[in-house]
């Protein structure tokens, strides 16, 4: 008994190092190199992961939903959640400035969506609609990828207001309120509107 505990070690740690260090998509992807790292057998592994999930050191997702055909369809499904929160946000920020009266403490409201409709939305926006799946530089998990993503909204939300600014300026506009705002609305709403075409089309693609 004790010879078995010490020969499923090694596979265990094996499993568990797979799972933590490659972006896998089901378990049949997770047997196939364990099976190539190891000499354990098929029906050792699935038995081995079946124990360390129930032992809770190891935790397996659901398989992904398949992709839709369709654009119309992609847009209902989880992954363009994030198309219709930007929408969302973008949309009450403008109503929002517009509605609200500059009174506390409910002025405090069109601070914080304005700060978040300036500083973040058109750069993330933007990057969404450069590359719609994966950030430009190439990271080890999906939490720096959302860091990466984060940082380049940031900055390039401070380019393209930087740029509209000064647009609007030699404009006959000029930078008020009603300009800005629906400005910036304008370009969330089109970069936005691009990136989950762009997503939905690779989507699909892959999954051909």
């Amino acid at each position: 008994m004790n010879n078995s505990k010490e020969g499923d070690a090694p596979l265990a740690q094996t499993i568990i190092q797979l799972i933590k260090n490659e972006k896998l998509q089901n378990v049949q992807q997770l047997v196939r190199l364990t099976k190539e790292r190891t000499s354990a057998t098929e029906k050792e592994i699935i038995e081995q992961v079946i124990r360390l999930q129930s032992q809770g050191k190891i935790k397996l997702d659901e398989s992904p939903a398949p992709t839709p055909q369709k654009l119309s369809t992609y847009l209902k499904t989880k992954r363009a959640s994030w198309y219709w929160i930007t929408m969302i946000l973008a949309t009450t920020t403008a109503v929002t400035v517009f509605t609200v009266p500059e009174a506390y403490p409910i002025v405090y409201i069109r601070y914080i969506l304005g700060t978040i409709f300036v500083i973040w939305l058109p750069g993330y926006s933007f990057i969404k609609a450069l590359f719609p799946v994966k950030p430009p530089l190439k990271t080890s998990s999906e939490s720096l990828d959302r860091l990466e993503r984060l940082l380049l909204s940031i900055c390039m939300s401070f380019v393209l207001v930087s740029i509209l600014g000064l647009l609007l300026n030699f404009s006959p506009w000029g930078i008020r309120l009603t300009p800005v705002i629906l400005s910036l609305l304008t370009l969330a709403t089109v970069f936005a509107t691009a990136g989950i075409i762009r997503e939905g089309q690779r989507q699909m693609k892959e999954s051909t």
